[in-house]
């Protein structure tokens, strides 16, 4: 998938307080990414910036798109499933360690609650390229293109328009070697006038497919540097994974010290490039999986199934309706969500030399939640005059230390700058009780 200019211009229980979404990194895109046998749905939201009648995409697609195939889709969605995945920083309240809270299994800290154009006919003959189906759909103009010959497709983009970057002929070549074919969209200036919205929707299309994968090569003909890419990966049985590269958890579930909160992307973005050097540029993160029906804690509350319907999950049936399957008609009672959906979401940062290949995918039938949760806790400041609270004071430095260990370690940073930033965070009163043990 690429972005391509053309040449018309000059030119658990806890209080949620902070998420790393995809705000987070100055070039990211997003892709949610649906599917079940070969059937699949992509929503694409592009980090372009720019001028509306500089836009076109080019997206690699294994055959002539219908139609009813293609559609713009909320971005508000993406936005939503964005939230709901996003690593998240949690803070819980020590209690009075001379008045613990009744023992009732749960862990300290709960209680909290979360928050959160028609081509030239001539071209045509002269390039070897066919103009395969054409449409307009919302603010888009779409052409599905077939090649026979990438050096011919790049010249017929050139004449259409297109201001191609250079390399674009190499990385067209093994999609055409392929048989694939060529979604390309651009913007409809006069149809986006009437939408009103000063961004770009997001585009959206299904298809079958026994590949389940995303071109990735594409994108970085016109990368200036490393792209940040965020996969949503909603798929039936459990959680997605790589294939071709390896995937790794992103750290999780530590305790920071409590100046992380005002920081948390600082933090995230120096800990996902520590990780990076530390597992290779190669590396695809897992930062969320979970099934869709529950979360725990919740950042946002999980996607509805008239939401994941739009974005593509379409073996989700609208309740009340009676649909045929392979045993016969079964009616869908009211409130009922069957075959729930279970989200992955992948982070890749790719450059040319780190990723040479598109991203290929396979679902496992791992239904275990995972997600990245980072925890900051705040002392007990009140009276601690009691055998048990003493014990707690004690335990302190300690925990102190520990949690500043833990964020130099995840991020590289020096543990001595960490340990006098928690100084300069400290009231006065907690360094006189403590503070100076840590420094000792």
């Amino acid at each position: 998938m690429a972005v391509f200019k053309t040449s018309l211009a000059n030119g658990f229980c806890g209080f949620y307080v902070a998420k790393a979404g995809s705000e987070l990194y100055n070039k990211a895109s997003q892709v949610v990414i649906v599917r079940s046998d070969k059937r699949t749905a992509i929503t694409m939201v592009s980090d372009y910036r720019g001028e509306f009648k500089d836009f076109a995409l080019v997206v690699p697609v294994p055959e002539v798109l219908k139609r009813e195939q293609i559609n713009v889709a909320d971005r508000a969605l993406v936005d939503r499933i964005d939230a709901f995945t996003a690593p998240r920083l949690v803070e819980y309240f020590d209690p009075d360690p001379c008045n613990p809270p009744p023992r009732s299994g749960v862990k300290l800290g709960a209680g909290s609650q979360s928050i959160g154009g028609q081509g030239k006919a001539g071209n045509e003959k002269v390039y070897g390229v066919t103009v395969e189906a054409s449409y307009t759909v919302g603010e888009y103009d779409i052409s599905i293109l077939a090649a026979k010959e990438s050096l011919g497709l790049e010249r017929f983009l050139i004449d259409e328009g297109y201001r191609l970057p250079d390399g674009a002929s190499k990385a067209l070549t093994p999609y055409i070697k392929q048989g694939m074919k060529f979604f390309v969209a651009k913007v409809n200036l006069k149809e986006q006038s009437r939408t009103g919205y000063r961004y770009l929707r997001p585009i959206q299309f299904a298809f079958e497919s026994s590949k389940y994968m995303l071109p990735l090569r594409l994108g970085m003909l016109n990368a200036s540097g490393a792209q940040d890419l965020i996969v949503y990966a909603i798929s039936r049985e459990g959680r997605v994974e790589t294939t071709n590269y390896q995937t790794v958890k992103v750290p999780t579930d530590k305790e920071l010290p409590l100046f992380v909160k005002a920081e948390f992307s600082q933090f995230y973005l120096a800990m996902l490039e520590t990780s990076y050097k530390k597992e290779g540029k190669k590396a695809v993160f897992l930062e969320y999986a979970s099934n869709m029906s529950w979360c725990d804690p919740c950042a946002v509350d999980p996607l509805s199934p008239e939401e994941l319907r739009k974005l593509g999950v379409f073996w989700l049936e609208e309740p009340g309706t009676t649909v045929t399957r392979s045993k016969g008609r079964v009616f869908v009672p009211k409130r009922s969500q069957t075959s729930p959906a279970f989200v992955t979401r992948l982070h890749v940062r790719y450059d040319e030399s780190n990723f040479a290949e598109d991203l290929f995918f396979q679902e496992t039938g791992d239904q275990k939640s995972f997600q990245g949760r980072y925890v900051v806790r705040h002392p007990w400041s009140g009276k601690t005059d009691c055998e048990l609270g003493k014990q707690y004071e004690a335990g302190l430095p300690s925990q102190m230390e520990e949690r500043a260990k833990n964020l130099a370690g995840l991020t590289g940073w020096n543990v001595k700058d960490v340990y006098k930033k928690i100084g300069q965070k400290l009231p006065k009163n907690m360094k006189t009780k403590w503070y100076e043990r840590i420094f000792k």
